[in-house]
């Protein structure tokens, strides 16, 4: 639901009613993971995307029969259905969706709306809801901030710690355990369920609970204001990232030759990222590639951003250029475990000539880096189309490790 939040925000804005199927669950070569939502207002207008247009027609009906009868439902959508060619989720998978209607005073109102305008406002929260269990607490949400509180329907704020109350509609521990564990998801930006009992501890009658994170955008810092990075800032802002162009040129890193970077910084780069590190300005979902292949501004930035937790550190340069960087790295003590996490020569092999191209091969491994993609051809191969996030590359590949 979060996935669509900025137009969802307006809609509560305007007092549209609306119903929100979401994913909460899937199987096989599913084309959407969870979180991901389809909402429909009282006039049949229609945003999002559950299945990529396999199932949509089939959700849009349960959506308006939701906001009929404001009922909350869970269906599930599978290719072993009889009528499998009629939804259309011919692909082999299941998605089991979670529809809830949104209607003025119902109890998911005020849950969504704060989710919704927090996830629009750029700001870290959290909403948990239960995907699966007893009939009287489908539906039931809580939203969660970072610093562990949560609120419930009567849009009421409970603090971490504070006594137990009952805002899911079930055991008033279930709050408290749900908000927890949902704050750890949030710390980490996932989007994900969980399996808890209904009385808050793992015995008792069992819930499944999505939890869906909105957390600010990831940083990509672009080093190096040339060409092939003018291509990576379009290629990087239309993937969601938050960009940012530094060199330690000011003739080079200007407005004009960036105008879709978020940020643009004229600054030595190892310095730059020093301070962003020091004041907690890049963690583990951060990009950042290295585009100067000028050993005076790659060998000191490398030494800091090999060090750092960030999600994929690439440098540009032709193969000699990277034997000469890694000696100089080497020289300079970076360590054998350090350089493993350098991507360079940067990006995958498309055979790519223009800044445009390049850009696009050096995107793709940021995306198969993210979500363990192996790279290779999808014709031919014998890996998922949708992998399994939780299956490392060689179970995927299907090698023996033994």
């Amino acid at each position: 639901m979060l996935d669509i939040a900025e137009e969802l925000n307006r809609w509560v804005q305007q007092g549209r009613d609306f119903a929100v199927a979401t994913v909460v669950a899937v199987g096989g070569s599913a084309p959407r993971q969870p979180g991901a939502a389809l909402a429909v207002d009282g006039e049949g207008t229609a945003i999002g995307s559950v299945s990529g247009g396999c199932v949509e027609g089939a959700v849009y009906e349960l959506c308006r029969q939701a906001l009929e009868d404001g009922e909350t439902v869970r269906e599930r959508f599978g290719y072993s259905d009889d009528d499998a060619f009629a939804v259309g989720l011919t692909c082999g998978g299941i998605i089991d969706i979670l529809v809830t209607p949104v209607r003025a005073g119902s109890p998911a109102r005020a849950v969504f709306a704060s989710a919704l305008a927090a996830a629009s406002g750029g700001e870290a929260a959290a909403v948990a809801r239960i995907a699966d269990g007893p009939a009287g607490l489908l539906g039931g949400a809580i939203l969660i901030r970072p610093d562990g509180s949560y609120e419930g329907a009567l849009g009421v704020r409970q603090q971490a710690g504070a006594a137990p109350g009952a805002a899911l509609g079930g055991h008033p521990e279930l709050d408290a355990a749900v908000a927890a564990e949902a704050r750890a998801m949030l710390d980490a930006g996932r989007t994900g369920v969980l399996e808890i009992g209904a009385d808050g501890r793992l015995c008792g009658e069992p819930l499944t609970v999505l939890v869906e994170s909105s957390v600010p955008p990831p940083r990509m810092i672009v080093f190096g204001a040339v060409d092939f990075a003018s291509a990576l800032v379009r290629i990087g802002k239309f993937l969601g990232y938050r960009v940012t162009v530094c060199d330690a040129r000011p003739v080079f890193a200007t407005r004009t030759r960036f105008p879709e970077a978020d940020e643009i910084v004229v600054d030595w780069p190892h310095r730059y990222l020093e301070a962003q590190a020091a004041a907690d300005g890049v963690d583990g979902r951060a990009v950042l590639c290295v585009l100067t292949h000028d050993a005076k501004f790659d060998v000191p930035l490398l030494q800091t951003a090999l060090r750092l937790p960030v999600a994929y550190v690439g440098a540009m340069g032709s193969r000699r250029t990277h034997e000469d960087r890694n000696r100089r790295l080497r020289e300079a003590g970076v360590t054998e475990l350090e350089l493993a996490r350098l991507r360079s020569p940067i990006g995958l092999d498309l055979g790519g000539r223009t800044p445009e191209e390049t850009a696009l091969s050096i995107a793709a491994e940021i995306v198969a880096n993210r979500r363990g993609g192996t790279g290779v051809s999808l014709a031919g191969a014998h890996t998922p189309i949708h992998p399994d996030p939780s299956k490392t590359v060689i179970e995927r590949i299907g090698f023996s490790v033994a």
